[in-house]
């Protein structure tokens, strides 16, 4: 029997966009530990959770039971504009490496924000919107997140306040226009338009900003202005569920030719695309309906899995945040000015960082010049120049298809591939001039962060 050939692209009609969102926690044996209100250190109830972000999205925030969530008619039609997304097989890829793997990737580039981070900045605007907020607020890396968020908050009419990592506010002015082009009101992080981004200031002047920073202003920024909420692109228990749409589609489109990955890849900086490329994979393997190796990939200069600590932390450096338990650097960490990989975030999700804890998923750590590498490579192979974050990936499953070309292994592999890298040219042009460095914190610069990780019992590590 002659052996179905699989396109490059593989399309699912719009009818077959997912019109329920999946919450892996419902599955999970092992359930992530719950947000703790960091003075009594008790599981916070919704209605602590309630003056941060929207009632429904609380709802998301604290459901660990419920596996199917519908997804609201006017985010399916949002989504209809972008969705369903490619699942690409790497063709050219393969050939150019003389790999006997099968390499695919679930694209999710193809709309103006560059990424996978719309799919869930458009559930967050709806629900503020619904709940009758005036606008929303909050923190951006790269761009990718901000530039999510203020489009969907132009399609929803809704008020959008950013506030930028610095050091991107800085590499980054095109990401930083486009958000404004969409109606946003962008600020460089740390700034002196907060108490907290003061404080920041003054105890650590000319720093470059971190994710922990921006996230502090923006949650002070939300807590006190009547009608805001303060919405995140990564992390949180929502925004994974939301995420979920990435990897119903991918899985429908391989299991329409009959295609079962061995290895599932995704880059980790928080875990939004890592979260939700393998929901459903993951779902099925701890059902124990299916096994795959599942592999986290993050930036050796940002290390939360490989050398961070699982601990209750908080998620901001201002310290002013619920307590998570995660795997984290301490949110004191901030990643050297010299990383341009983007993925800066110093913890990770609480239901990838228990799949980890459980052995359910492992981790690898890159660094940035041999990620770029790759990415230069998928770029003359494949011809889609990608986001560094989704660099990572790209990294380790040429890695991976490398093996198999010594083993001659038939291996499948499937990474997500979040994102376009055409505001990213100030690193791709480091990495050309050859003054883009690597950066591996010692365990010395690690410690610093640690002794930031609050010490109250039961929190030991």
């Amino acid at each position: 029997m002659t052996e179905q050939k699989i396109p490059y692209k593989i399309y699912l009609s719009e009818d077959e966009i997912p019109t329920q969102w999946y919450n892996l926690r419902a599955d999970m044996i092992n359930k992530p530990a719950p947000l703790l209100n960091p003075g009594t250190h008790e599981p916070l109830k919704a209605e602590e959770l309630a003056p941060i972000f929207c009632e429904e999205l609380v709802q998301q925030e604290l459901d660990d039971t419920t596996a199917y969530i519908d997804i609201p008619e006017e985010i399916q039609e949002y989504y209809k504009t972008y969705r369903p997304s490619p699942t690409m097989r790497a063709y050219h890829l393969e050939k150019a490496l003389g790999t006997p793997a099968k390499i695919y990737y679930k694209f999710e580039g193809n709309n103006t924000s560059g990424s996978h981070k719309l799919n869930s900045a458009l559930a967050q605007a709806y629900y503020a919107k619904k709940q009758g907020l005036k606008g929303v607020t909050t923190e951006t890396g790269a761009g990718q997140w901000g530039t999510a968020l203020s489009m969907a908050c132009a399609y929803f009419g809704l008020d959008c306040k950013v506030f930028m990592v610095k050091v991107s506010y800085e590499q980054k002015p095109f990401r930083r226009e486009v958000m404004r082009t969409y109606g946003a009101d962008v600020t460089p992080s740390p700034s002196e338009t907060t108490e907290v981004g003061k404080k920041i200031l003054a105890e650590h002047p000319g720093t470059t900003g971190s994710l922990g920073c921006a996230i502090s202003e923006a949650v002070e920024v939300a807590t006190t202005h009547e009608g805001y909420r303060y919405v995140l692109g990564s992390v949180l228990n929502q925004v994974l569920l939301h995420q979920s749409v990435i990897g119903l589609e991918a899985k429908a489109a391989l299991d329409k030719y009959g295609v079962t990955p061995d290895i599932i890849i995704g880059c980790a900086g928080g875990g939004s695309n890592l979260g939700g490329l393998i929901a459903p994979f993951m779902g099925q393997k701890i059902r124990g309906e299916q096994d795959y190796r599942i592999i986290a990939v993050e930036p050796a200069s940002c290390p939360s899995f490989t050398r961070g600590k699982f601990a209750y932390d908080f998620c901001d450096t201002g310290m002013i945040c619920p307590l998570a338990k995660m795997y984290t650097l301490g949110s004191g960490f901030i990643p050297s000015p010299n990383h341009a990989g983007g993925l800066r975030f110093h913890g990770m999700s609480t239901v990838l960082s228990q799949l980890y804890a459980d052995g359910l998923m492992e981790a690898t750590s890159v660094e940035q010049t041999s990620v770029f590498e790759a990415a230069e490579y998928f770029a003359r192979t494949e011809g889609i120049l990608p986001a560094p974050e989704s660099s990572h990936a790209i990294r380790a499953a040429i890695d991976e298809a490398l093996k198999c070309k010594e083993t001659g292994e038939e291996k499948t592999i499937l990474f997500g591939l979040t994102g376009t890298g055409y505001f990213d040219m100030v690193a791709y042009e480091n990495y050309h001039n050859g003054t883009m460095t690597d950066y591996i914190p010692t365990d010395e610069d690690l410690a610093q962060g640690f002794a930031g990780i609050p010490q109250f019992p039961g929190n030991e590590f």
